[in-house]
C-alpha cells in the first residue's frame, strides 16, 4: 500500500515535499527548484504561503537591479564595520602621536595616513561609521513616525485639523533643511543628540505630505466605509487599516532621504554644531582637514569619500526599493 509522504517537521503548510520514490531523495538542486516553484505559484495555499511568495517575488525584482544590490552590499558592510569596529580598527581612534602627525597614505601602520594630531584616519573613519548609523537610525525612527501621525490625522480628519496641520507643515517646508537645522541646534546647543533632534524636526514634513496623500485616497474606499459601519473608531481605522498602506511609500522615501540626512549631519559636524571633538564624526574630520587641504589632501578627502560612498549606497538602495514597492508597478 502506497503511503503519501508527510512534510518534514516545521515545514510550512503546502510546502513542497520530496516524493518517496525508489530513486531515493532529491538532489539539492531539485529541492531548490521545488521551493522556487512553490514560492512562485499563482495559487497560494495559505496566508503564510502568500506572504512568503510575495516577499520572494519582491526579492527577485530587487536583486535584478545590480545597482540596488551594490547599495545593499555597501550598507551591509557598513553595518558590519560599525559592529566590529574594535576588532577591525588597527589603532585607537583617540590616541595621539604628534611625532607621526600628517603621515601620508601608505605609511606602515597607517594605510590612510594620520591627521594633524597623529591619529590614524582609517581607525577614525571606522569608528565614525557608528556615529553615522546612530544618527541615521534615530532620524529614521523619529521623523517618519511623526510625519505619518500628522499626515494620517490631517488626511482622515479633514476640515480645520487638516488646514492647521498642513499649514504648519508648509512653514517647515518653506525653509531649507540645513538652515532650519542650524537654527534648532543653535537654540538647543551643540551636540550629537541635539543634532539628531534638529534633523528630525526638519525631516518630518515630506513624510506628512506623503501620508496625507495616501490617506485621502484610502479614506473614501468601500472597505473603510464597511469598517466604520461595523463600529470601528477613527483611531482603529487609522492605525489598523491606513497606516499599513502608507508604510511602503514611507520606506522608499526614508531610504532616499538617508543621503540627505547624512549630509546634513556632516554639515552640522563640519560647522562644529554636531558631534564634538575628539569624536571621530566624518563631518568634523572634514572640517579639521580643510586647514591642510592643499598640502595634506588625504586628511579631508578620506572622510569625505566615506560620506560620498555611504550616501550613494542609500540612493541606490532607495531606487531599488522604489521599483519593488511602487504600487503603480502593477506586477
Amino acid at each position: 500500500m502506497n503511503v503519501a509522504p508527510r512534510p518534514p517537521s516545521g515545514a510550512a503548510p503546502g510546502a513542497p515535499v520530496a516524493p518517496a520514490t525508489a530513486a531515493g531523495p532529491r538532489t539539492p538542486e531539485e529541492a531548490r527548484a521545488g521551493w522556487r516553484t512553490w514560492l512562485l505559484t499563482d495559487a497560494p495555499t495559505s496566508r503564510r504561503h502568500a506572504r512568503l511568495a510575495s516577499l520572494y517575488g519582491a526579492w527577485l525584482r530587487f536583486s535584478a537591479n545590480p545597482l540596488a544590490m551594490v547599495g545593499l552590499v555597501i550598507l551591509i558592510l557598513l553595518v558590519l564595520v560599525a559592529l566590529f569596529a574594535p576588532l577591525i580598527a588597527p589603532h585607537d581612534p583617540y590616541v595621539q602621536d604628534l611625532g607621526n602627525r600628517l603621515a601620508p597614505l601608505g605609511t606602515p601602520g597607517h594605510i590612510l595616513g594620520t591627521d594633524s594630531l597623529g591619529r590614524d584616519i582609517l581607525s577614525r573613519i571606522i569608528y565614525g561609521s557608528r556615529i553615522t548609523l546612530y544618527i541615521v537610525a534615530l532620524v529614521a525612527i523619529i521623523a517618519p513616525v511623526f510625519g505619518l501621525l500628522v499626515g494620517t490625522v490631517a488626511g482622515y480628519a479633514g476640515g480645520w485639523a487638516d488646514l492647521v496641520l498642513m499649514r504648519i507643515t508648509d512653514i517647515f517646508l518653506a525653509f531649507p533643511r540645513l538652515v532650519l537645522a542650524l537654527a534648532f541646534v543653535a537654540a538647543l546647543g551643540a551636540g550629537i543628540e541635539n543634532a539628531v533632534l534638529a534633523i528630525s524636526l526638519t525631516a518630518w514634513p515630506p513624510y506628512a505630505r506623503i501620508a496625507r496623500a495616501e490617506t485621502l485616497t484610502i479614506r473614501g474606499a468601500d472597505y473603510i466605509s464597511a469598517i466604520r459601519l461595523q463600529g470601528a473608531g477613527p483611531v482603529r481605522i487609522i492605525v489598523r487599516h491606513i497606516w499599513p498602506l502608507c508604510i511602503s511609500s514611507l520606506i522608499v522615501r526614508v531610504t532616499l532621504d538617508m543621503a540627505g540626512i547624512i549630509l546634513t549631519a556632516a554639515g552640522l559636524g563640519f560647522l562644529g554644531l554636531g558631534a564634538q571633538p575628539p569624536s571621530p564624526e566624518w563631518g568634523a574630520m572634514v572640517a579639521e582637514g580643510r586647514k591642510f587641504i592643499l598640502n595634506y589632501w588625504w586628511v579631508a578627502t578620506m572622510p569625505g569619500l566615506a560620506i560620498f560612498i555611504v550616501s550613494l549606497a542609500f540612493n541606490l538602495l532607495g531606487d531599488g526599493l522604489r521599483d519593488v514597492l511602487d504600487p503603480k508597478d502593477g506586477r
